[in-house]
């Protein structure tokens, strides 16, 4: 009941519901990756989609997956034994909004105080 409630009232938690009558009525399925994102087409090849497993996390879709998607290459990496360039990094989480959210030196998120620099602004005041 938990599941069909989820996909009643989130769009970013796996599939809703419009999404699954969708894929039901016009889906083919094409591949699972590694991280369990099921990637799916139109019969006539016109439209692709992932359902991703869990949180909509879009930077966890691979590159071989993510070309496929975009229309760059024709064949699915399933379908192609797709391999990684090596220049090509693994998957890194988006960190963005969380306490592990990278944060410059001067952020006023940093524990560390700033450091005193000469262009800082001074208040004017009218005894000094």
């Amino acid at each position: 009941m938990k599941t069909f409630l989820l996909q009643i009232f989130t769009w970013w938690n796996g599939q809703t519901l419009g999404t699954r009558f969708f894929t039901w009525r016009k889906g083919q399925f094409v591949g699972e990756d590694e991280f369990g994102n099921k990637y799916y087409r139109t019969r006539d090849n016109a439209r692709r989609w992932v359902i991703y497993n869990g949180v909509a996390e879009p930077s966890m879709v691979p590159a071989g997956w993510n070309g496929w998607m975009h229309h760059r290459v024709d064949t699915p990496p399933t379908e192609d034994n797709y391999q990684p360039k090596s220049w090509q990094q693994p998957h890194q989480p988006n960190l963005t909004g969380t306490a592990r959210a990278y944060r410059p030196h001067g952020s006023i998120l940093t524990p560390e105080s700033r450091p005193q620099v000469s262009g800082d602004y001074d208040a004017w005041s009218p005894e000094g």
